[in-house]
């Protein structure tokens, strides 16, 4: 599934073609992805004019002159194609702007949705009103860890999966960020010293942002905008690493936990 770098990545690619544009044309060309497309999506984003784009967590957003703001989430395959030559089977969504440019949301799984919400409300949706701080922002410190993880026996693993902690980090980069922090992925999330966590709030920042430089990790659909894909996964340092040797000498181990697979290595994460 995508994660937050590959959102970013998106929506960095979108912004020069939709960003200042006035839609002249918007049209699904099914009726739903996960869910059903808002009704009147159509009819209040063509006209309409974007303001900006970004993400919150996992969700694009992109902001109109008319007050409302369209969330997309990517699901399992989801992808945006821009200016493509013709239309795919699996292009769901098509938004043509008076510039001549075209964007088609691509997703074969249809894991993905779109939302259509005013933009004073957002706060509100659903899927929003409950995330924790932005790992990038500035509500991400030390001390915010601390106190969310107080007296927490769960191991820190899940805990950092857990979106009413932090927003937006998944499985890989959780992994690449306890391994650089060198925190064992089973360590009691309660227990792990401020000195600790804010060594580990430093490398969430850096493997997240070196993803992003990256474009991004495309293990599977995962593609840009423009169709290139993403390059971090040649910079794994554990993930999906099973049985090859580390850097200290140890061997890098897997275990599943919640239906997920972690990469550790034992003898330098503690």
């Amino acid at each position: 599934m995508p994660e937050l770098p590959e959102v970013e990545t998106t929506v960095r690619g979108l912004e020069p073609v939709l960003k200042g544009e006035r839609l002249t044309h918007v049209v699904t060309r099914r009726g739903d992805l996960r869910r059903p497309f808002p009704d009147d999506l159509a009819q209040r984003m063509t006209g309409a004019t974007v303001t900006g784009l970004g993400r919150r967590a996992k969700y694009g957003l992109i902001d109109t002159d008319r007050g409302d703001t369209m969330i997309f989430h990517l699901g399992m395959s989801g992808r945006w194609r821009v200016d493509p030559t013709e239309l795919e089977k699996h292009d769901h969504l098509v938004i043509d702007t008076a510039s001549g440019r075209r964007v088609a949301l691509n997703d074969p799984r249809r894991f993905g949705s779109v939302d259509l919400v005013p933009t004073a409300d957002l706060a509100e949706f659903p899927a929003f009103k409950a995330l924790g701080p932005e790992p990038l922002g500035p509500d991400l410190t030390d001390a915010y860890l601390k106190r969310a993880l107080k007296g927490r026996v769960a191991s820190i693993k899940p805990m950092l999966l857990d979106q009413r902690i932090v927003a937006g980090l998944g499985n890989i980069y959780v992994c690449e960020a306890l391994y650089a922090a060198r925190i064992s992925p089973k360590r009691e999330a309660g227990r792990i010293s401020l000195a600790r966590l804010d060594r580990l709030v430093v490398e969430i920042r850096a493997v997240l942002e070196s993803a992003i430089a990256a474009g991004g990790s495309s293990l599977r659909d995962f593609a840009h905008p423009d169709g290139n894909l993403g390059y971090f996964s040649k910079q794994f340092l554990v993930y999906g690493r099973e049985g090859e040797p580390c850097g200290c000498g140890g061997t890098v181990k897997r275990y599943t936990e919640g239906g997920r697979s972690t990469f550790w290595c034992p003898a330098c994460q503690s």
